[in-house]
């Protein structure tokens, strides 16, 4: 179970992954061994899953973000294995969901340019053979984006 330092612990490094140890104990009102052991704890018992760093796409020359979302032709398990597994070889999605209703997958997918997009649609998405209909929408404006999870 966690306790509110935890809770700070976390809240703290979702917002900064690079504090040291000792900025991040000043934080939350630890001292440096209590919160080490604490943090250490956290990545054990799989909290916290990783860290990484926050890349400019514009500065990368990926400027597009597109929403897509697919219908497989057949729902059975071999389908969606074959989609999972091409969805997992693709560095241009960068989220993938399962979905119910109408639609089966969601995918956010970055690219260059237009160009990019219609040949990963039309060379990548709809050649494969789990797929049978494929919608897609580009982003205008992205008015949030974070992967700060709520902890209160």
């Amino acid at each position: 179970m966690l306790d509110q330092f935890d809770r700070r612990i976390l809240d703290e490094l979702q917002n900064d992954a690079r504090l040291t140890n000792g900025e991040l104990s000043e934080r939350v009102n630890l001292s440096p061994s209590q919160c080490s052991r604490r943090r250490m704890r956290l990545e054990e018992e799989g909290y916290i899953r990783g860290y990484f760093a926050s890349l400019d796409r514009m500065r990368l020359n990926l400027g597009i973000v597109n929403i897509i979302t697919v219908t497989l032709d057949t729902h059975n398990r071999d389908n969606a294995r074959q989609f999972a597994e091409l969805v997992n070889r693709l560095p241009e999605v960068l989220e993938a969901h399962t979905l119910t209703g109408e639609m089966d997958y969601m995918l956010k997918v970055v690219t260059a340019d237009l160009k990019a997009l219609s040949g990963f649609v039309n060379d990548i998405l709809l050649p494969h053979e789990s797929v049978r209909h494929v919608k897609s929408a580009i982003v205008l404006e992205t008015i949030k984006d974070t992967h700060a999870l709520p902890l209160n």
